[in-house]
Order: C-alpha cells, then sequence, then structure tokens
C-alpha cells in the first residue's frame, strides 16, 4: 500500500488520532491531553511510538457512561467524573 493511498484513508481505522478524538467528543486536544496526565478520567488510550491513539469503541463507552440524562440543559449532555 502506498503512502498516498494511507492518507487517502483508503482503510477504515477503529483508532483515532488525538485531534479526531477531541472533534469526536467536542473538546479541545489540549483538554484531551490533561485528562491523559492528570488521570482525571477513565478514557483508554494507545501508545504506538510517541503517537497517542484513542479506539472509537472506547469513546462511545466514555460517552455512555458519562452521560446523564439529568443534566441535559438546551439539548446537551455534559460528562461528569466517575467517582470511584
Amino acid at each position: 500500500m502506498e503512502q498516498s493511498e494511507v492518507q487517502n484513508n483508503s482503510f477504515p481505522s477503529s483508532l483515532l488520532s488525538r485531534k479526531e478524538a477531541a472533534i469526536y467528543l467536542g473538546l479541545s486536544e489540549q483538554t484531551l491531553a490533561i485528562w491523559k496526565c492528570t488521570k482525571r478520567y477513565d478514557l483508554p488510550f494507545v501508545k504506538i511510538g510517541r503517537l497517542i491513539k484513542y479506539r472509537k469503541s472506547d469513546l462511545d463507552k466514555f460517552i455512555s457512561h458519562n452521560a446523564s440524562s439529568s443534566s441535559e440543559q438546551d439539548g446537551q449532555l455534559f460528562l461528569h467524573p466517575s467517582f470511584n
């Protein structure tokens, strides 16, 4: 497979970059970086070399686990930290 084919997403990937994961969650890349460093949320990631990747399935689980219908305001759901 040539480099141009990889760049054009010729195959689906379940691993998202930090930027893609941030867009998917509606957050900034910096927020995800802070969460990783401070371990504020239990959001799994995959480290490949120096790159951090996120599984879409893990992001979906994170959304489901942290969504609360009692916190709905203007149609938005807010994420709450898990206190274990």
